[in-house]
């Protein structure tokens, strides 16, 4: 017997296999890497050393309005270990300085003041400017030019208005951008809803260079490296979170270097080699990841890699924030035939994006791949009418999966946590 343990939530669900049914287990050596440091260590030894970048206290040397772009609820980012230092070093170079934390939504609903909390203390929160970027509050954005795709450029003012110009974040595998971290901050996080849809669009989503790990040669990545750039995002602070959400690496630096470093790090520590099976379980991570069906699409996209054609993909994913966006649900509860959706995506202009779009594309390539189980907190109904299948449980997910498949002896893949692996 082999025992899982897939996160759910702020839990863990425990599964024991037997072993002639579980093919493998994909997990990253990320889980047993030992920095020999802690979190607080390595993030402070990355300040003190920046890839190509004088320390964050020298570029603070006569700057009067300072931006921090942080990341929003939906990521596991330690800002209070992050936040501090920045803040403490900004000071240090320009104890005058107007400092304001800009929230990086990106288009997804804005922070409350607990989450906020949750993310950076109370006394931060009580003392600090911060501002909850919204991306359809026209009189705060400002055009700051065209895309490399054709689309405009369009962010938030406060950005655009500091004389430097910073941001936190992590750094994990991502399922159409490549890596997360880095430039993201500024493209989604702090950009227009019509900037987002026009780098989000149907073309972008197909392309084969918009999968996980993969950056040259991405045209999403190419957009949003642009528009960091051209908004003069001059330094970030981007950590790596194991399982447990600690850090186990931390970079600081030039927007571009600093990440790449990140990135090379992870890449040596994250891929996996598939195990393709009938039926391959997998998860977001759990908390925060997990939190709604439409950030679930990511740990789908692991499963998909290593499935078989026509095989299913149990994904286990608590929900307990919900569907995660109106327009996600309707595209796809409204019409039954996914084939037919996915055609009129594929058919619309760059421009004519519409909001959820790609998460939905995302979903349709995965069901169009695999059946879908969905262990969650959400009602049976709702998932039914998302061309899913809803389980309350790993056992009901398999006993469900081997009457589809019509084996009662499938193979099975394990995927402890999707969101942390690059299946190749």
């Amino acid at each position: 017997m082999k025992t899982v343990l897939f996160p759910y939530g702020k839990e863990n669900i425990e599964y024991s296999f037997k072993d002639e049914e579980l093919l493998g287990v994909l997990e990253s050596p990320i889980n047993s890497y030992d920095p020999k440091k802690s979190g607080a260590d390595l993030v402070k030894e990355a300040m003190k050393k920046p890839v190509l970048s004088p320390r964050l206290c020298e570029l603070a040397k006569g700057k009067k309005n300072v931006v921090i772009i942080a990341s929003d609820h939906t990521r596991p980012v330690p800002s209070k270990l992050i936040i501090p230092n920045m803040l403490k070093e900004i000071r240090e170079g320009s104890p005058d300085a107007k400092i304001t934390i800009l929230i990086a939504t990106g288009c997804h609903r804005g922070t409350t003041k607990d989450e906020l909390v949750g993310k950076f203390g109370k006394e931060i929160v009580e003392n600090e400017n911060i501002v909850v970027h919204d991306c359809d509050e026209k009189e705060m954005l400002v055009n700051i030019g065209t895309l490399p795709s054709g689309g405009e450029c369009v962010v938030n003012k406060i950005a655009m208005e500091a004389d430097l110009l910073v941001s936190e974040g992590f750094i994990e595998p991502h399922f159409f951008a490549g890596f997360s971290g880095g430039r993201k901050s500024l493209l989604p996080g702090v950009c227009a809803r019509q900037t987002v849809l026009a780098n989000h669009c149907s073309e972008f989503i197909d392309s084969p260079y918009s999968r996980t790990g993969i950056l040259e040669g991405n045209p999403m990545h190419r957009d949003m490296l642009w528009a960091a750039k051209t908004a003069k995002l001059t330094y970030i602070v981007n950590v790596i979170l194991n399982e447990k959400k600690e850090v186990i690496y931390a970079v600081a630096g030039d927007l571009e270097e600093a990440h790449k470093k990140g990135t090379d790090f992870l890449l040596s520590l994250c891929q996996v080699e598939k195990r393709e099976a009938d039926i391959v379980i997998t998860t977001n991570g759990g908390y925060p990841l997990d939190q709604n069906v439409y950030q679930a699409v990511k740990g789908m996209t692991a499963g998909e890699a290593t499935v078989k054609k026509g095989g299913v993909i149990i994904m286990l994913a608590k929900s307990n924030d919900g569907i995660g966006g109106d327009h996600f649900y309707h595209q796809l509860s409204d019409e039954p035939d996914i084939n037919k959706t996915m055609a009129i995506f594929r058919a619309r202009d760059r421009r004519e994006t519409v909001p959820d779009q790609w998460q939905t594309q995302v979903l349709l390539r995965v069901l169009m791949h695999a059946t879908v189980i969905y262990v969650s907190d959400m009602e049976k109904s709702v998932i039914e009418k998302m061309h899913m299948t809803p389980a309350d449980s790993i056992d009901e997910a398999l006993e469900i999966a081997k009457k589809l498949l019509n084996n009662e002896n499938p193979k099975i893949t394990a995927i402890p946590d999707g969101v942390s692996v690059i299946v190749k």
